[in-house]
């Protein structure tokens, strides 16, 4: 698949196996963008599609891009430092042959900063910024293993745990040979100036910077305030305006003014933007209300084949908490399986929400999950919404709307009907300062002897718990005077969707908070729950909220499974009826209910 590129919009390119997205522009300086690694780069996936289409606007090519084995790029036989050091130099080469650029500058962000340095000694690369580059792996090292003991932490408060051979970071897994990759780096070492002139913005530059210009660059060194806010989270990641508006100054310094372009350049160009694997091919789509998505699908079918529609959680880009969601949809397509994973409005490729807020528990989100129904249900095999947490309550809802869905996975659904009395930063920075995880911390001697010190105030959080208790309280006054949600309680809905035919499936990690919306309007009874949903509402110790471990995501394919089973039953059962009813000698399209 190609498409025209105009100067406008970014477009969805391909290249030696990688994937990104070239923001065309009329200047003849290219940027590149190196993001960062693991979680960092989808945390800071936003506000770098920003920082592209800002270069863009001011007049530079710009080209951002996945390393192989992130994102939506192909799978590598083995993630090397090496094999993301030569995907710079190839993304290099490929804005050069595509753009018709005559000047490189490379933009590189914590370990892509890193990759970027190590791909200009053997590239002609003209300016060079590194945010917060990553100067010794094992300085990164140690901060990424404290990191991993942060992030995703289980609802009891504890940390996952780790294999001792690889480390995890927020659901994204660096084996061993990189592990040992990343113990080996120092930029220290760097023998050739990897540009003419560098901006170095970091917390500490003194070092680096005297590196590079014993090397003969021309380095421009500042601070870095909004690095913190960038790479922290997803959900709360922000744009740091004043930082890079210094590196859109210092790769725009100076550039020649734009003239007309000529063939072999970006306009006129056909460029390709899909991928093949080990039984699968994808393609980006662009669709209604300015969403993104990704199709996969199988090499091999027969026949009408069930597609899963992956609803974007939280703020994370459509590749997923730890890319799972990638690495499932092929896994998937390898058995004959098609999916179609997209991002809702405000979250990674997609168009910003009309009203500019995040679109977690939106009341119209489901809108996104039916625009993208409509791009899949030609296929005419069953269709399954997959989503978790804010994802799973869109995903809900349009279940419960779109009778072309024939069933749902919902993964630690929060609840079923958002309050909108509720403020949502407030609730998603305290899931995990409820009053359960307090006691739960209280069970551990390491508390009991802060609390003998005096170091946790008891008082205060006392006070924090019965003013939660309060608002709570009047929450559900407010509740009883307002108008109830379209199809009644939550459990009338379902019923009513098990009446159609659909299947539900609800998996929990042990103690989410979610839980307290199942006891509270499925039942609190042993079993009640289940009979209502028509399937057992599953429970898994041991996992975080994203079931970001692979033993999580294991749960979460057996589950998947389950109800591909279920639905493939229920559709083979209505076709054979609508077929059975047709009059004999004419020709029956099953249709959907």
């Amino acid at each position: 698949m190609t498409v025209e590129v105009g100067f406008e919009a970014a477009v969805p390119v391909t290249f030696e196996g990688l994937f990104g997205w070239l923001h065309p522009a009329a200047g003849t300086r290219g940027v590149i963008l190196c993001g960062a690694y693991g979680f960092e780069q989808m945390a800071a996936h936003r506000p770098w599609r920003f920082l592209a289409e800002s270069l863009a606007a001011a007049g530079c090519p710009t080209l951002r891009f996945d390393y192989a084995g992130e994102g939506d790029s192909s799978d590598p036989e083995e993630a090397r430092v090496d094999a993301c050091v030569a995907a710079v130099r190839q993304a290099i080469g490929f804005l050069r042959a595509t753009a018709g650029v005559t000047e490189i500058v490379v933009v590189g962000l914590r370990l892509g900063a890193t990759f970027a340095a190590l791909a200009g000694q053997d590239e002609a690369v003209d300016r060079l910024v590194l945010l917060a580059p990553v100067t010794t792996g094992r300085a990164y090292l140690r901060e990424m293993r404290l990191r991993a003991q942060t992030i995703g932490r289980l609802p009891d408060g504890s940390a996952p745990a780790q294999d001792p051979d690889n480390l995890t970071v927020g659901g994204f897994r660096m084996e061993a040979a990189f592990l040992a990759d990343l113990a080996d780096l120092n930029l220290a070492r760097l023998d050739r100036a990897p540009a003419g002139r560098a901006l170095l913005l970091a917390s500490d530059t003194k070092a680096l910077a005297a590196r590079l210009g014993a090397l003969g660059c021309d380095v421009t060194t500042g601070a870095f305030p909004g690095l913190a806010a960038l790479v922290a989270d997803p959900i709360f990641s922000d744009i740091p305006t004043a930082d890079f508006a210094r590196v859109i100054d210092f790769a725009t310094e100076g550039m020649p003014a734009a003239g007309p372009r000529t063939g072999g350049t970006v306009a006129g160009s056909k460029l390709p933007n899909g991928l093949t694997g080990p039984g699968w091919t994808e393609v980006p789509v662009r669709f209604a209300r300015g969403l993104l998505g990704i199709r996969c699908r199988p090499d091999r079918a027969e026949g009408p084949v069930p597609t899963i529609l992956f609803v974007s959680t939280g703020m994370s880009v459509h590749s997923g908490w730890g890319r799972q969601t990638t690495d499932l949809a092929r896994r998937l397509a390898a058995e004959g399986i098609a999916s179609f994973r997209f991002d809702l409005r405000g979250i990674g490729d997609s168009d910003d929400r009309p009203d500019g807020r995040k679109p977690l528990f939106a009341a119209d989100g489901f809108a996104d999950v039916v625009a993208a129904i409509d791009q899949i249900a030609a296929t005419g095999g069953p269709i399954i919404l997959v989503g978790g947490c804010s994802g799973a309550y869109a995903a809900f809802h349009a279940l419960c709307r779109d009778r072309r869905v024939d069933g749902a996975l919902l993964l630690n659904l929060y609840c079923f009907d958002w309050d909108p009395d509720q403020d949502l930063d407030q609730v998603i920075r305290q899931t995990f300062g409820s009053a359960s995880t307090y006691a739960a911390l209280l069970k551990r001697g390491a508390t009991w002897r802060r609390l003998m010190r005096g170091e946790i105030r008891i008082a205060a959080i006392a006070t924090v718990l019965a003013r939660r208790g309060i608002e709570a309280a009047i929450r559900r006054i407010r509740r009883t005077l307002r108008a109830g949600p379209l199809g009644g309680s939550p459990a009338r809905r379902i019923a009513a969707l098990r009446r159609r035919g659909a299947e539900i499936r609800l998996l929990y990690s042990a103690g989410d908070p979610g839980l307290a919306a199942v006891r509270r309007h499925l039942g609190r009874s042993p079993g009640t729950a289940d009979r209502r949903v028509g399937a057992p509402v599953t429970v898994v110790p041991g996992v975080d909220h994203n079931f970001g471990s692979r033993a999580a995501q294991a749960r979460v394919a057996e589950a998947l499974q389950d109800l591909l089973r279920a639905v493939r039953h229920t559709h083979a059962t209505r076709t054979a009826a609508a077929e059975a009813a047709a009059p004999r000698g004419s020709l029956t399209l099953a249709g959907r209910t």
